[in-house]
């Protein structure tokens, strides 16, 4: 008997014990959201359930790292921004679907996945910004609105390529068919003041700057430039509109999450899931990117709230999804960014 081989295997199997009693304590999260937007909430969840989190950051890349990396990835959940990123992963088939009562009673319907492949954490809307200078209150309430002749070179928007605004086409098409909205979206680019171009805050920027007298923008960028000194100024310049008030309201976005298909740490990471759509980090998430939570009955931040209520369009965003390669062609077609 080698007692060489003996010592060797009762060392390998303990550190084998002890690797899987770890990683029990453990769950990976690969995200593309900001560090200071989620760290706080998995300092919570940690406190609260004893689980580390590990995180890998970056701006993109992480569905072909996941899928690179295969069986042997490490990663358990994804967090992302926007329905078509979120749908991306779930096309790639490295996402699984996520069986919990917790997840399904937190969230409604039409913000998660029918397939419970993803789940929304936040949601934000695709706001209008108006001058309030040029542009009297009331003078336009409706996406629709930005293809009237009337604001013929007064618009500014960021490319039409661009997710957030592939997403409003998108609903457009969920709502008044692909005819109407490549109708629509010819008329908007005709009323563009300038070649689509930059971010959300670039435009509002142009609107302060006087090349145009409207804008889409996300709504959480209104409270990033109030709480910046140089881009206070712009948003001063302005008033949010929350769009077709009066009809099916205005188009939503999210921040949502997925696990990750052979996550190796499934148990806590279904727990870091629900947890994630709890009241706490509801509150705490959506207030640290003026955000609004997608649980029912979750105040939303004074901050917030003082820009005002408005009514949500409750269009399914998995439909939004099933849209997006329709909406992406839309804007090639009418040469939207050219």
């Amino acid at each position: 008997m080698d007692i060489r081989k003996i010592i060797c295997g009762t060392v390998l199997g303990a550190a084998t014990v002890a690797a899987t009693a770890a990683s029990a304590q453990e769950v990976n999260v690969y995200s593309l959201r900001q560090p200071f937007l989620v760290e706080p909430l998995f300092e919570s969840f940690t406190k609260e359930t004893g689980v580390k989190v590990n995180v890998i950051f970056a701006e993109k890349g992480l569905v072909e790292r996941i899928k690179q990396e295969g069986a042997n990835s490490p990663a358990d959940v994804l967090m992302t921004v926007d329905i078509s990123r979120i749908q991306e992963a779930v096309d790639a088939g490295v996402t699984e679907a996520v069986d919990s009562d917790v997840l399904e009673t937190n969230i409604p319907a039409h913000l998660r996945d029918e397939n419970d492949h993803w789940f929304a954490l936040t949601q934000r809307g695709r706001a209008l910004y108006a001058s309030k200078d040029r542009v009297a209150e009331g003078e336009i309430t409706t996406y629709e609105d930005l293809a009237d002749p009337k604001w013929k070179g007064r618009v500014c928007t960021r490319p039409g390529s661009h997710d957030y605004n592939v997403a409003l086409t998108s609903s457009m098409i969920a709502h008044h068919g692909a005819e109407e909205a490549k109708t629509w979206l010819e008329g908007l680019k005709a009323n563009l003041a300038r070649k689509p171009q930059g971010n959300d805050r670039g435009q509002v920027k142009a609107i302060k700057e006087g090349e145009c007298d409207v804008a889409i923008a996300n709504t959480y960028y209104y409270g990033k430039m109030l709480d910046d000194p140089e881009q206070r100024a712009w948003a001063e310049s302005v008033n949010i509109v929350f769009p077709n008030q009066d009809g099916r309201g205005m188009s939503m976005n999210i921040s949502g999450m997925t696990l990750i298909k052979g996550a190796p740490n499934k148990e806590n990471a279904v727990k870091l899931m629900e947890f994630l759509s709890g009241d706490e980090a509801q509150k705490i998430y959506a207030e640290v990117n003026y955000e609004y939570p997608v649980k029912p009955g979750v105040e939303w931040s004074d901050y917030v709230k003082s820009w005002g209520t408005f009514k949500a369009d409750e269009l399914p965003l998995a439909e939004i999804a099933r849209l997006r390669a329709d909406a992406v062609r839309m804007v090639d077609q009418v040469g939207y960014d050219e």
